[in-house]
């Protein structure tokens, strides 16, 4: 008989499993939503969404500290606790063939997807960390760090003109937003909020048209950013529109320059032709 004590995730179960339930939803839920409409109002005009994307960085020096507290750690935590829930469970669907317990079975699997896909789309747009020798050696060298804040709509649309980053792009985002969705209506149920089968099946229903929605946002995002710089002179048209956002940006204090977040003009024409031959 083992006589060891209880390890701290055992003895703190019930609270942790509750903070991990609950900053799925606030931070990490609320930060996707906003990020996602950002991205999707590249719709409107690209030059809303370089507007969206400066706003951001008026934070200046203080974003890295607003990132690590509000994004980077709370989706840490919601992942490490995440997946060791998943490793101590195993899919029963052939035993239990119920829709909840697929939902359930779901509701993990995305959860892995999600962790590994977010892992790539900081490292393919941001790099992760901006120390020069990690960014000169690793992150350029193996085609991460494409997104410039100051060219936003360029940089993010390019980046996606390649149709397998597309494809990573699409299942991956569908995956957060599913986990998302579906995560709020066990959240439900664990915080007591919906009890009965009736609440609960009313909550599902919300929950999924939630899903549908933000679905459809992603879409926006996603084929908005690609189509707005689809042939060289529509990238020329976006850059020219993107430097003058800037330079009025800069004139009235509301960011400071900052060469690093600039798209360099080497980069401006391998990046036309990347555009002219992605298809």
């Amino acid at each position: 008989m083992d006589s060891s004590p209880p390890s701290f995730l055992n003895r703190h179960d019930f609270l942790i499993r509750r903070l991990h339930s609950l900053s799925g939803l606030i931070p990490v839920g609320a930060y996707m939503v906003v990020h996602l409409m950002v991205n999707a109002s590249v719709v409107n005009s690209p030059e809303t969404f370089q507007s969206n994307v400066l706003n951001i960085h008026r934070f200046g020096g203080v974003l890295p500290l607003v990132e690590w507290t509000f994004i980077f750690i709370p989706i840490l935590f919601h992942a490490i606790v995440g997946m060791v829930i998943v490793a101590g469970g195993l899919p029963n669907t052939h035993n239990y063939p119920f829709e909840a317990n697929y939902r359930y079975t779901l509701q993990r699997a995305t959860g892995v997807i999600a962790f590994f896909f977010i892992g790539v789309h900081v490292f393919h747009m941001h790099g992760w960390f901006h120390n020069s020798a990690w960014m000169n050696y690793v992150v350029h060298p193996l085609g991460g760090g494409v997104f410039k804040p100051y060219n936003a709509t360029s940089t993010a649309g390019l980046a996606l003109q390649n149709w397998v980053w597309v494809a990573v792009y699409a299942v991956g985002v569908l995956a957060c937003v599913y986990h998302l969705a579906n995560g709020i209506w066990t959240m439900g149920i664990t915080w007591g909020v919906w009890t009965s089968d009736a609440a609960q099946r009313r909550a599902l229903y919300v929950c999924g048209a939630f899903g549908v929605l933000l679905s459809a946002v992603s879409a926006l995002a996603l084929f908005g950013m690609r189509a707005a710089v689809n042939t060289p002179e529509e990238l020329e048209a976006v850059r020219q529109r993107e430097a003058q956002i800037r330079e009025a940006k800069i004139e009235s204090g509301d960011i400071l320059p900052d060469e690093h977040k600039i798209a360099q003009p080497a980069d401006s024409h391998a990046a036309q032709s990347g555009a002219s031959g992605a298809d």
